[in-house]
């Protein structure tokens, strides 16, 4: 490792404060800051950095046992971002529990894109998931996930659903959080009908759907894939105005998780459309 580390031997270190008791709180809403957790987003946050976009590094936190591990990914990070290392028994009393990863870092957002600026942005058939009303952030994370891999160009949440920089969404998403455009804010409704303005097929998915999901057709423009809050769907006016469709089902339950139901619903319509192969 070609960059220099700074040891950390106190846990109230003021250098350290913003790593402090992080299962209890989080540093989202904070002066647009967030927490990065694990080798896998911390390399990332490494690439997000480079492009000087939407996200860069304050600082990282490592496990003195780990550095070794890491030092190619610390590299790619500029040498005004500090590091500091630690032992795991200092780790653990900073975080509040034990620490397993031993790799935390201090993220920030450098620029926050324009919503219609994303849209106006997007390809000519391009495949954008909504979440409305989704509030669990592992299933935040879970979406972000399969929307990289099944070749989504966006994610889109309303103002009720989580934020999600939040550590667990972030950890939860392996890092696609840091790497996928998103916006969050706005009624639901409002962003439905200025994605229908914008060229977009809007389709819902619930289990209340008229049309099964492996029945639709092939868009023919934009697509935008909208996802409910968890347990009680999408709302009654957002069904009634945008074509829903549904996942058929053996009946034995009433419905899936939403992240798995989001990865079978961008699993068919990637394929359809050749967005993989």
């Amino acid at each position: 490792m070609t960059r220099p580390v700074t040891a950390i031997s106190d846990p109230d270190d003021d250098r350290i404060a913003p790593f402090k008791a992080i299962r209890e709180r989080d540093l989202v809403g904070r002066s647009g800051r967030f927490i990065a957790e694990g080798t896998v987003v911390l390399r990332v946050l490494a690439e997000a950095h480079a492009e000087e976009e939407r996200f860069v590094a304050d600082r990282i936190l490592v496990l003195e046992n780990r550095l070794k591990g890491v030092a190619d990914i610390l590299d790619r990070f500029p040498q005004d971002v500090p590091v500091y290392s630690c032992t795991s028994a200092v780790l653990n009393a900073i975080a509040g529990f034990d620490m397993h990863r031993g790799v935390l870092a201090l993220g920030r957002i450098a620029h926050a894109p324009d919503f219609s600026a994303l849209i106006a942005d997007l390809p000519g058939n391009a495949l954008v998931v909504v979440c409305v009303g989704l509030s669990n952030h592992d299933n935040a994370g879970s979406v972000f996930r399969n929307a990289t891999i099944f070749g989504a160009d966006a994610v889109l949440l309303d103002r009720t659903s989580c934020d999600p920089l939040y550590r667990k969404a972030i950890r939860v998403s392996v890092g696609s959080v840091l790497k996928m455009p998103w916006h969050r804010g706005g009624e639901a409704s409002e962003l439905l009908f200025t994605l229908r303005d914008a060229g977009f097929d809007v389709i819902t998915l619930s289990p209340s759907g008229k049309t099964p999901l492996n029945a639709l057709k092939p868009a023919q423009r934009r697509t935008a894939l909208v996802l409910g809050t968890e347990g009680e769907g999408l709302p009654e006016d957002i069904l009634s105005a945008f074509q829903p469709v549904r996942i058929p089902q053996s009946g034995k339950l009433d419905s899936l998780n939403v992240a798995t139901a989001a990865g079978i619903a961008l699993f068919q319509i990637a394929t359809a459309s050749g967005r993989i192969v």
